[in-house]
């Protein structure tokens, strides 16, 4: 009996430890094929929309500044003190217009000095012509003298004494003729360089009035009257207002698609809402070696009622266009070893398409291999859940 029990306890401990542990795996298992159903088989929410034909525009993106294709600095030639700023930030000038003067006293007083130091060096070239004139009259008067004593001298009938004497005079007045027609060539050389000394006084005290070089528009004033200008330093920064553009940076990889003349619309920040049309007027020959991008110039055809040169702007360029295409949304498309696909609805379940991508606009890209129109294309509707796979039981959102 002793061992009847305990072989009888024995069993009872054996199938109490048995049923525990079948109780456990049982969790186990109903655990695990809980899992496998959530990761499985249980559907998971996706966003979805019909593949349709629908025209498409391709766009290339890029952001910039606005600037104006002529500016200029204007500043003054010479060194001296403001007196006078005439123009302020936000007006229109005209070319020629006066903008700034310098102070002129001084430059005034060397013009009037230069002035009167011309006119009597030119007095002398009048001096120097008379003298020549009367230099002439002696040298022909005494050219007639020697001629005669020199006839009378042959015929033995004028002294050899007076001869020389005749032909001294006659030498005397040649060398007074030359020298007076030197003296004349001399004051001619000081009436050159009188007027070239007149010149750059008038033109030193032209330069102390600044005037604009276009037409324009005043975008920065830096001086004031009292202000020391020297040449190179800033009075007023002006644009003309001929040609304004957005110098937007693009990724490199688009450069391909771009090209002068092409359409392109300007968004500015400060007025999200309105779109400015453009065209894309000139692209940089140069890349930007740490963000790989290049500079494109989009002229702007109508500027936002208030704007500033330097303010933000989205620019997009397109590039190609179809008036019937097959479209999803960009958010669908799957990359997957480096080839293109999505996901479509196939009976509640996900089925995987290889697809060939074309033209991608804003939001939606063309697919010209692959897909149907009219096929419901899926994606997750948390982006958080792990990715979709070949089989998945799906339930769309606003599609059945």
């Amino acid at each position: 009996m002793a061992t009847e029990r305990k072989y009888s306890g024995v069993g009872w401990r054996l199938a109490k430890r048995a049923f525990s542990m079948g109780w456990k795996l049982a969790i186990i298992a109903v655990v695990a094929a809980v899992v496998v159903y959530r990761l499985r088989y249980a559907p998971v929410l996706v966003d979805a929309h019909v593949a349709a034909l629908a025209p498409i525009t391709a766009e290339v993106t890029g952001t910039g500044t606005l600037e104006a294709r002529v500016s200029a600095i204007i500043s003054p030639k010479i060194s001296g003190l403001i007196t006078q700023v005439l123009a302020d930030q936000g007006d229109r000038i005209t070319k020629g217009q006066l903008l700034a003067t310098l102070y002129d006293g001084d430059l005034r007083e060397q013009v009037e000095i230069a002035k009167a130091d011309l006119a009597a060096t030119k007095a002398g070239v009048d001096r120097a012509a008379a003298d020549i004139t009367s230099a002439q009259a002696t040298v022909t008067q005494v050219r007639a003298a020697y001629g005669r004593d020199a006839q009378l001298a042959s015929k033995k009938l004028v002294s050899p004494e007076d001869l020389d004497k005749s032909t001294q005079q006659r030498d005397v007045a040649e060398a007074l003729l030359k020298r007076a027609q030197l003296a004349k060539v001399e004051i001619e050389r000081q009436v050159i360089k009188g007027e070239e000394s007149l010149r750059y006084y008038e033109e030193r005290l032209a330069d102390t009035k600044i005037v604009s070089p276009f037409d324009g528009l005043v975008v920065r004033r830096s001086r004031e009257p009292g202000d020391i200008a020297v040449p190179g330093s800033e009075i007023l920064q002006i644009i003309s207002m001929d040609e304004m553009w957005v110098s937007a940076w693009v990724d490199e990889t688009t450069m391909a698609s771009l090209a002068v003349g092409q359409p392109a619309r300007v968004v500015f920040r400060s007025r999200p809402e309105k779109l400015c049309s453009g065209t894309v007027a000139r692209m940089a020959p140069l890349a930007d070696r740490e963000t790989r991008e290049f500079l494109v110039d989009v002229t702007v055809k109508e500027l936002p009622e208030t704007w500033a040169v330097g303010q933000r702007a989205e620019v997009y360029i397109q590039t190609a266009k179809k008036d019937q295409a097959l479209l999803v949304q960009q958010r669908a498309v799957v990359w997957q070893k480096g080839r293109s696909g999505l996901f479509v609805n196939q009976a509640g379940h996900a089925q995987w398409r290889n697809v060939t991508l074309g033209l991608r606009g804003a939001e939606n890209v063309e697919v010209t291999e692959g897909l149907n129109a009219g096929e419901n294309v899926i994606w997750l509707h948390d982006p958080k859940e792990k990715p979709l796979t070949e089989g998945r039981a799906v339930v769309s959102v606003g599609l059945p």
